[in-house]
């Protein structure tokens, strides 16, 4: 059964067991109801503890139900029950209790977690809120300031948080089961406390804590419904009575569940899952997976370096001499230290972390290495001279990749004595922040390779996207074609500035201008000036970006750029740029007119589509689904629009 029940000396253990994640399905809501009636019922029962099967807590509803007619019992009246229990509820929670799940917590009258546990409402990822009372009982237990963070945010907290807030009563010291049937046995002697929904607002909720943390999280939301829904639903919750309040967050919840931005986010919470999926690796085990070798120590190679170690895998980096390597070293060990001080890393892990890493200088360190990322500059003379050193070292079974971002990976792959053991994984920067990995598959690579490489990005928690061989693959070959077209406005009669407006006001988390300064100018441009020679002398070319990087202009870390940076690092409109841009329009006889916000995107959007359409017609991209997961997980394109071929359409 789904929700079972079991009396020991006087204590009902309700324990649901639905697989994966013990999503609040209709299974789950009928036992949880059947359970609150059978409870009260017995004489025999003097209070009850709630536990989930397997790896976690309740982790959020089922959101396949989401789009059709829901069956009773809704949540909201099953937890209402449980809140009403005349016998005291504990929730032992353990793994994680998120979104309907810490909503069942809620409506219990204890609380109590394992040490690993965390506890959220992460509704706002899905383009909603709380609707099982969540926004009504959270300020009730916590400030009303600290439920608006954890709501408008999504964050989890961890038990510990938890506990300092007044999330939960107890952290359990041994067996959470039996932990919180002690507690239960404790409580049951106890009077009932009165259920949250009879509590009034945490008194430190002042209007004013909650003024300055909706203006926080106003400012961010950058057009998504849901945070701003967040902050309504919690000022009802201090403002009505209980049982409005509970109605008006329903009604916001099946609004926002509704609306085109909640089933964006679905479709791209969806795609994700389904990302990296490959039908013929059914039965394909993966090959051994500890040590990784790291050629080039630059800013890419330390960050795929870093990303590797913090997974606990094994790291060699090679450089060409030993001063080289030491400066490697020394841009891992800041990436590690970061981590530290943010406390991604404990201090007992950091140095675990380090001592698993060496930077070398000779190839022959890589002998024993599982798996080899080249991640040297993007020529391909350099690469073949890579791939061809390591022929001599590596083991036979080594799978060896290519961090490349624009070459033919099937080219560098020749360089090597086998061929089917070489395959692109591309990085984004900075490596060890950034969650997709486009996995490049040249034509005649081995299956378990592959399944090398997908293994290797679910180590590292990366999204994996499958991209076949092309220039630029999906993400930058997407990427340079609506560049192009921003470029062209910029002879058209827009500036850069006005074009990143356009782009963030639509949601994206950065224009393409400045993130073209942010990476650096002289990139694009070495991939424009290998690429000339081959150029149809009929296509439109923009010279704007060529005239800056021949100024030395390479973007922010020169201090100019399309915009100049002072020395707080902030983008400024430059005078400079404008005038070349004018200039440029006027050489080429273009009577510059002005461009619309409207326009800016309509004609970024039809570039990205119409590309995306092509990468699609090509079999470079799997699905459409796919180069949507790419565009919004590599260049910031709002989430809650799904991205690019889903707001199309396809």
């Amino acid at each position: 059964m789904t929700v079972q029940i079991e009396t020991r000396d006087g204590i009902a253990l309700v324990t649901i067991d639905n697989p994966p994640v013990n999503a609040t399905g209709h299974a789950v809501r009928q036992g949880l109801s059947d359970a609150v009636a059978r409870t009260e019922g017995d004489s025999a029962v003097r209070a009850v503890v709630l536990a989930c099967a397997g790896r976690t807590f309740i982790a959020g509803a089922d959101i396949r139900e989401f789009g059709q007619p829901l069956a009773a019992p809704h949540l909201p009246d099953v937890l209402a029950r449980i809140a009403g229990a005349r016998k005291p509820w504990v929730a032992a929670i353990h793994g994680t209790a998120l979104g309907g799940g810490l909503e069942t917590a809620l409506a219990c009258h204890y609380r109590i977690a394992a040490p690993g546990a965390a506890l959220g409402l992460p509704e706002v990822t899905l383009g909603l809120i709380p609707g099982a009372g969540g926004t009504v009982r959270l300020p009730r237990l916590i400030t009303v300031d600290r439920a608006l963070d954890m709501i408008a945010s999504g964050t989890p907290v961890p038990a510990l948080r938890a506990r300092e807030l007044g999330l939960i009563d107890a952290i359990a010291g041994g067996d959470l089961v039996s932990d919180a049937l002690a507690f239960a046995r404790e409580v049951a002697d106890r009077p009932l406390p009165a259920p949250l929904d009879d509590r009034p607002p945490r008194p430190e909720s002042a209007e004013g804590a909650l003024k300055a943390v909706a203006a926080r999280h106003t400012d961010r939301a950058r057009g998504q419904r849901a945070p701003l829904a967040a902050i309504e639903a919690l000022r009802n919750a201090q403002t009505l009575p209980v049982a409005e309040a509970l109605n008006a967050e329903r009604a916001l919840f099946q609004a926002l569940r509704d609306g085109a931005q909640s089933k964006a986010l679905r479709h791209i919470f969806f795609a994700e899952r389904a990302a990296g999926r490959v039908d013929r690796l059914k039965g394909i085990a993966p090959r051994p997976l500890d040590h990784i070798g790291v050629i080039g120590g630059g800013t890419m190679g330390a960050g795929i370096a870093a990303a590797c170690l913090i997974a606990g895998l094994s790291v060699t980096m090679i450089e060409r001499d030993a001063d080289a390597a030491e400066a490697g070293r020394a841009r891992v060990a800041g990436i590690l230290d970061g981590a530290r001080k943010r406390g991604k890393l404990t201090p007992e892990d950091h140095a675990v972390r380090l001592a698993a890493f060496a930077a070398r200088d000779n190839y022959e360190a890589l002998a024993e290495a599982d798996l080899v990322i080249e991640a040297v500059f993007e020529d391909m003379d350099v690469k073949h001279a890579v791939f061809a050193a390591l022929d001599g070292v590596t083991r036979p079974d080594a799978v060896l990749a290519s961090n490349t971002s624009y070459l033919d990976v099937a080219e560098i792959a020749r360089a090597a004595d086998t061929p089917a053991r070489v395959l692109g994984l591309h990085f984004f920067a900075p490596a060890h922040i950034m969650k997709l990995l486009e996995i490049v598959t040249p034509e005649g690579l081995d299956d378990s390779a592959l399944a090398t490489g997908l293994a290797l990005a679910k180590r590292l928690g990366k999204i994996p996207v499958i991209a076949g061989v092309c220039d630029g693959f999906i993400a930058n070959r997407i990427m340079s074609r609506y560049r192009r077209e921003a470029e062209y406005m910029l002879e058209d009669g827009a500036l850069p500035w006005e074009i990143d407006a356009a782009m963030e006001n639509y949601g994206f988390a950065m224009g393409i201008f400045r993130m073209q300064d942010l990476s650096g100018l002289d990139i694009s441009w070495a991939m424009r000036k290998r690429r000339a020679a081959t150029r149809d002398p009929a296509e439109r070319y923009v010279d704007i970006g060529d005239r800056l990087c021949e100024a030395g202009h390479f973007g922010q870390k020169t201090g100019r750029g399309y915009y100049r940076y002072g020395e707080d690092g902030r983008a400024q409109r430059s005078a400079e740029t404008e005038a070349l841009i004018l200039a440029e329009s006027a050489r080429k006889g273009i009577a510059r007119q002005p461009v619309p916000e409207t326009e800016i995107m309509a004609r970024l959007l039809a570039a990205m589509q119409d590309e995306g359409a092509c990468v699609l017609d090509e079999g470079i991209a799997q699905s459409a689904a796919d180069i949507d997961v790419v565009i919004v997980n590599a260049f910031g394109f709002p989430r809650w629009k799904g991205g690019p071929m889903f707001a199309g359409g396809a």
